[in-house]
């Protein structure tokens, strides 16, 4: 059976610096259905030095004539905003989380009672900070985009060195370009690290639309993470791959209709809901025409049609040869 997807609905920097848009990125989320709204922590100075480059889509989105450290800056979300982003979720019904990228930042989180870490793509390859992770949170989501299999391997070492239970990791599968181009998904690659690691897996996707979500949670994916925004058109490094309001409750509809798709016994039966359909579906051995009593039932007097309330057309040799016991009208059932 299939367990309910943890969905994600990832925030992250989209609120552009601004209290005001995060509280509504968590109107939208919780409005939405979604499980967890997550944002994103970090001090600028702290993840990127004055040299570092802004991502080619980065580029597109916000321009290229400022460094990857300005942009960041104007992203930070301090510490009293995060007591207030976290007072508004709890009012809203919604949980709270926030990717940490700076050691600083794990600790405020933790401090605050966060329970799970959430692991970027970006820090795979981090020694020091997925130490502080393992230490600071004992359940982690770690994403793996641009990650080999040796990559993730040696980081989940880390982790578990560090006292996490490997039943408290969950891996998501990943594709770090904003959008993914959709032959470099590679969705099976979920399976993958399933079967190599041993550990729950899901999907963070950054594709344009919903559909390989979807069938990211049809594979088996128990979290999905995804992207969104209250517009696509506004400033900033995330939004043109991000969902709409509209779109994200779609996705949350359509990913709960496949968990009730997969919920099903796992055998083939007739459902309860179809029972009812099979005398008027199927067909019954009926009289081609009119037959009287004693008349040896043959292809050229018997026939088959609906309804399928009586004697199934698999039994049409045992009937073929048989004598009729009665008169039959033409498209009466045959009984014998």
């Amino acid at each position: 059976m299939k367990k309910k997807t943890l969905i994600i609905a990832e925030a992250g920097v989209n609120h552009n610096g601004s209290l005001d848009l995060a509280k509504q990125l968590i109107d939208v989320a919780a409005g939405a259905g979604v499980d967890i709204v997550k944002f994103q922590t970090f001090k600028a100075s702290k993840i990127a030095s004055n040299v570092a480059a802004k991502a080619d889509y980065q580029k597109q989105t916000t321009g290229a004539n400022d460094s990857q450290l300005s942009m960041l800056q104007k992203l930070e979300l301090d510490e009293a905003a995060h007591d207030k982003l976290l007072a508004y979720c709890k009012e809203k019904g919604i949980a709270f989380l926030s990717t940490p990228f700076d050691l600083e930042s794990i600790v405020m989180l933790r401090e605050k009672g966060i329970t799970i870490g959430k692991i970027p793509s970006g820090e795979i390859t981090n020694l020091p900070y997925l130490e502080a992770m393992a230490k600071a949170f004992r359940h982690l989501i770690l994403s793996t985009g641009m990650a080999t299999m040796q990559d993730v391997q040696d980081a989940m070492a880390v982790l578990k060195t560090n006292g996490v239970a490997q039943e408290n990791i969950t891996v998501l599968h990943c594709n770090t370009e904003y959008p993914t181009p959709m032959q470099d998904v590679n969705l099976k690659a979920m399976e993958h690290l399933r079967q190599e690691l041993g550990v729950e897996v899901g999907y963070s996707d950054h594709t344009l639309g919903i559909e390989v979500p979807i069938a990211a949670v049809a594979m088996g994916a128990t979290v999905i993470e995804k992207h969104f925004t209250l517009d696509r058109n506004m400033e900033g490094p995330d939004h043109r791959a991000s969902l709409e309001p509209a779109e994200l409750v779609a996705m949350v509809k359509a990913i709960r209709n496949i968990e009730s798709a997969l919920s099903g016994p796992g055998i083939k039966i007739p459902s309860e809901s179809e029972k009812k359909n099979m005398a008027i579906a199927r067909k019954s051995i009926v009289a081609a025409r009119t037959i009287a009593k004693g008349e040896i039932l043959t292809p050229e007097n018997i026939t088959v049609k609906r309804p399928g309330s009586g004697i199934s057309p698999m039994r049409w040799y045992e009937v073929c040869g048989t004598a009729a016991k009665r008169d039959f009208e033409a498209d009466e059932l045959i009984t014998l």
